[in-house]
């Protein structure tokens, strides 16, 4: 009692209650270790037996660390994790619930189930999750440790650039003002009607329009606002014009088309001059010698017409572009030479950074941290104004500001102070507040940006555009091979995908009336194709008023159609179409609800027919006996939330996996080793899995899934189960789609894991991609 009031005394009480938990975690874990000896006591005997079974499961030997120790451990198959993390603690005296087991090497995946044991490396490592935490915590304040000491060095740099600019730098402005002045009048173009409308007519408005409703869709978002469809078009304008738009190393030979290699610069021409044309290089053709021009046009106008360029006419084009479809653009000239476009974006409510060179849009850090571009100003452009936006393209301020030595900041500010007066020196006083108060919001943004933290999961590719050898030269093609934008740190996405369940629904009257009526197979595959080319007719049409008449089907073809309508009603129907009889006779299909959900679905469509066609040529006993995966896609699960282990935005999200179409794919930029989706069923709902297919990706065979895991879980994901695995899985042709049922029936889950151990060939790619996954239940 003495010793313990004397310990009372001594001892705070934090660090008292500290020791109290000491002793109470000791004393549990000596009751622990004694159950461990009487439990292996029991599984002895066990261990005997089964070694001297003939058809005794396979062993390994792990070699495991903990801390400075090693331990090789013996691992028997048929035991299970559960001996195993005994096994262990008997040796590292780390109770079985606090074992945090991982692999040791290149695969630090966390063992879970008994399955990865199977599959992981011998090498692994075992740490107490209370130790982790305490680690956790410690390197928590460590980091926030070195955070404040690294700010205060950023801004320790900061004022010692100043000051040297103060001293180094003269508060002669003129060569500042020369190289940005010029660009006013240049933006000043983008504002003539007549341009504009020439832009316009080159712009495919309907099928951008339909694209952007369907984007929107597949987020849920089936009633956008106007700002919310005007930013979904910006986006399909950008990718649409990085289709269109050509880029230029060396143009092709105007005689004969061959190659052609520099020779210098030439004079422009007076039909040159006319569209800005003040410099013009020379490449001669290495076949036939002929000497082709190419005139760098500074006038849009010129360039909706040529169509190529490098950036300078890029980003001079596309600015042209935004402004011709009313949206507010600047154009982004970079002193380090690039040029780009910003968007003011109502639906985020602030500038946005677009770059149609790459088809990147708001990701303002792809210069620095993608390209490693040393930048120095980056200045906007618009008839609004001038202003300098470095800011919002840099996380280095301090190290910015070391290379900006053109002129003083107070310099830098009051030359763009006064040209952005000059431009608004007509302007309304009403319409002068409106812009002011905005670029006060833009400047407080883009400080309160500037040590700002939020775009390190994500990874920024290299330069993309122009010769690889010239991206070289500059330094642009960033630090690594990913030339794609990548995210590591994914959110969790819903998935709008309830069509597709309805549509593969929809398909089993259409078999039924096949079976029904004796139609041979050979008839069904021919009246599927004559389906598939009726909705190919349609899908061509305007998506607002889409019509096509049946009379447009060959005549041998037509009588069986028209039979066919009854038993087609219903997937009319799902994808909002209907069959419309004309007085003359004439049978129409036509809309009958939403035209974004037709537009939606149709690629659905298109999809299943293809399976459907397949599926049927494979078919032996074509009947009611085969209405079954993969000819007939009944129940499957949908609506449910998906996490990944890493994404490609835009086009590579996980969500694109389950929407049911061909052309979309799931790219893990870092998955041939090993990635995982974990995919939650709607209202936790329980589901006995039976089925699931995959389906191969539009393209490079090498980063398809080879070997994986499917686990399924009735407690959200808290732990799992093993459902299937697969070893050696080749898909020998591009959106080739497998099936695979499920032997181990009736475990509920309301949560599943694919666990993709590795891709086709791992030494040829970073990257695992897979086209589609769907999920069948035995009901739903």
């Amino acid at each position: 009692m003495v010793k313990r009031d004397l310990i009372a005394i001594r001892v705070r009480p934090s660090r008292r209650r500290g020791l109290e938990k000491t002793l109470m975690v000791g004393e549990r874990r000596r009751k622990i270790k004694m159950e461990t000896m009487r439990f292996f006591h029991s599984i002895l005997k066990r261990w005997q037996k089964t070694s001297n079974r003939e058809n005794k499961m396979a062993a390994r030997k792990f070699s495991v660390r903990h801390r400075d120790s090693t331990f090789d451990v013996d691992y028997d198959t048929a035991d299970g994790l559960e001996v195993f993390r005994f096994q262990l603690f008997s040796l590292t005296s780390i109770p079985p619930e606090e074992q945090k087991i991982i692999g040791d090497d290149d695969d630090q995946r966390l063992v879970s189930d008994d399955s990865d044991l199977v599959t992981i490396s011998d090498k692994l490592k075992i740490v107490s999750i209370n130790e982790e935490i305490a680690s956790d915590s410690g390197k928590e304040k460590e980091e926030l440790l070195k955070s404040d000491e690294e700010l205060a060095r950023m801004f320790q740099a900061e004022e010692e650039a100043l000051l040297f600019q103060q001293h180094a730098v003269g508060e002669n402005s003129g060569q500042f003002e020369e190289t940005v002045h010029p660009y006013i009048s240049k933006v000043l173009m983008y504002e003539d009607p007549i341009r504009q409308e020439a832009a316009k007519k080159t712009v495919p408005v309907e099928r951008l329009e339909e694209k952007s409703l369907v984007s929107l869709a597949r987020e849920g978002n089936f009633k956008p606002s106007k700002t919310e469809q005007d930013h979904a078009f910006l986006l399909q304008l950008l990718f649409w014009f990085k289709q269109m738009f050509r880029w230029v190393d060396a143009p092709p030979c105007d005689g004969c088309s061959n190659e052609t290699v520099r020779q210098g610069m030439g004079t422009p021409l007076p039909s040159e001059i006319q569209y800005g044309a003040t410099r013009v290089e020379l490449f001669r053709c290495k076949v036939c010698s002929k000497i082709t021009r190419f005139p760098r046009y500074n006038d849009p106008l010129k360039l909706v017409e040529t169509k190529r360029g490098r950036c300078g006419e890029w980003a001079n084009c596309f600015t042209l572009y935004c402004r011709a479809f009313g949206y507010e653009s600047r154009l982004i000239l970079d002193f380090t030479d690039h040029v780009w476009t910003e968007c003011f974006s109502q639906s985020l409510g602030r500038w946005m950074h677009l770059d149609p060179c790459e088809g990147i849009y708001d990701r303002p850090l792809l210069y620095e941290k993608g390209w490693n571009k040393k930048l120095n100003y980056v200045i906007a452009i618009s008839k609004d104004g001038v202003f300098d936006v470095t800011k919002r393209y840099t996380r280095k301020w301090h190290e910015v500001l070391s290379r900006r030595n053109i002129a003083t900041e107070q310099t830098v500010s009051a030359v763009l102070a006064e040209m952005t007066r000059e431009c608004r020196r007509s302007f309304a006083s009403e319409t002068l507040s409106t812009l002011e108060d905005r670029d006060k919001c833009e400047r407080e943004a883009m400080e309160r940006d500037l040590y700002s933290t939020d775009d390190a999961p994500v990874s920024l590719p290299g330069r993309q555009s122009g010769d690889k050898e010239w991206r070289i030269s500059r330094s642009e093609i960033g630090s690594d091979d990913n030339c794609s934008l990548s995210c590591s740190s994914c959110p969790v996405r819903v998935c709008i995908d309830e069509h597709v369940t309805i549509i593969y629904n929809a398909f089993s009257s259409v078999l039924s009336h096949f079976v029904e009526n004796n139609v041979p197979k050979s008839g069904a595959i021919e009246l599927l194709k004559i389906l598939k080319g009726i909705l190919g007719d349609l899908k061509k049409s305007p998506y607002k008023t889409r019509r096509v008449s049946l009379n447009s089907v060959p005549n041998n073809g037509q009588k069986i159609v028209h039979q066919l309508l009854p038993s087609i009603g219903h997937l009319l129907h799902v994808i909002s179409l209907k069959s419309e009889l004309n007085t003359d006779g004439r049978v129409d299909i036509v809309l009958a609800g939403d035209p974004v959900k037709t537009s939606l679905s149709l690629p659905v469509v298109f999809k299943a027919l293809d399976d459907m066609i397949h599926d049927l040529n494979n078919c032996d006993n074509f009947g009611k006996g085969s209405f079954s995966l993969p000819l007939l896609k009944l129940n499957r699960i949908h609506s449910g939330s998906v996490l990944a282990s890493g994404e490609e935005f835009p086009f590579g999200i996980v969500t694109s996996a389950f929407d049911g179409t061909r052309p979309s794919k799931w790219e893990e930029p870092n998955g041939a080793r090993g990635c995982w989706i974990i995919y939650k069923v709607a209202d936790n709902k329980m589901h006995e899995l039976v089925a699931y297919e995959l389906m191969s990706a539009n393209d490079a065979p090498e980063r398809d899934p080879m070997d994986w895991v499917l686990n399924g879980s009735n407690d959200g994901g808290s732990s799992w189960h093993v459902l299937d695995k697969q070893t050696s899985q080749m898909f020998e042709n591009r959106f080739q789609r497998k099936t695979f049922k499920i032997k181990s029936t009736g475990f509920l889950s309301n949560a599943f894991r694919f666990k993709f151990l590795k891709v086709r060939d791992v030494n040829s790619t970073s990257r695992m991609q897979i086209g589609s996954i769907d999920l069948y239940a035995s009901r739903m």
